[in-house]
């Protein structure tokens, strides 16, 4: 049996024990996901048509590894302006192997994982409810309102920290590097690179943790860092 399934804006035609690169799901290796919309299922010249979506159709699979992409390098040039452009991007992928086609609303042999927002509500709920109950004894409006403080700030205890600390002082446009706009400038400065001078003393430790967690390959970031240290002289 086979079927058309939909994810990350992509079709694909899958079997049981297929081996498939999709767009990235927040899962850990080992992890089994749930993909519910299956356009389309069959076997041999059988094939039945979802509407968009076969109803009560699923597809379960395995996670094997979370990993990237090549590298696809974006290069704009114009002519007699003295203008270039080099931006690069690495997709994150997600391979799993399909574990089962079920049909008519039938279960899974193995659960799917929980998604890892619903372990961060239900980590910070617990500290929360901790907190409620270690304190002493309120009024119910109050004790309430206390509980969900506590739940907010488990939440934000929870969120990940960025990669680096941004240093005081008014930050550069990092537009003015070559390779580097806006939306690229936007996730540095998320991640707390915010100067030429930071972006010039990344040492090839940190250049290997952007390359790690960010979509910028090492190449593009070295490129990046070369350029900085001009900068950086010039101001």
């Amino acid at each position: 049996m086979f079927a058309v399934i939909k994810t990350g804006g992509k079709q694909y035609r899958v079997a049981a024990n297929d081996l498939l690169k999709i767009e990235k799901v927040e899962a850990k290796v080992g992890d089994i996901v749930e993909i519910g919309n299956v356009l389309a299922h069959g076997e041999g010249e059988n094939v039945t048509f979802g509407a968009p979506f076969v109803d009560g159709a699923m597809v379960t699979a395995e996670v094997v590894e979370q990993g990237k992409n090549r590298t696809v390098i974006a290069f704009k040039k114009r002519r007699r302006q003295n203008s270039r452009r080099k931006i690069g991007h690495r997709q994150l992928l997600t391979t799993v192997r399909i574990a089962e086609i079920l049909l008519g609303g039938a279960k899974p042999s193995k659960k799917a994982a929980a998604k890892p927002e619903a372990k961060a509500e239900a980590k910070a709920e617990v500290a929360a409810e901790a907190k409620a109950e270690a304190a002493p004894k309120e009024p119910k409006a109050k004790k309430e309102a206390k509980a969900e403080t506590a739940k907010e700030e488990a939440k934000a205890e929870t969120a990940a920290a960025p990669l680096f600390k941004a240093p005081k002082g008014e930050p550069d446009d990092l537009t003015v590097i070559k390779g580097i706009g806006p939306v690229a400038a936007k996730d540095l400065n998320e991640q707390g690179i915010v100067t030429f001078a930071q972006l010039a003393k990344l040492t090839d430790k940190d250049v290997a943790k952007i390359d790690e967690h960010m979509p910028f390959s090492a190449d593009q970031i070295k490129d990046w860092r070369e350029q900085a240290k001009e900068l950086a002289k010039k101001k």
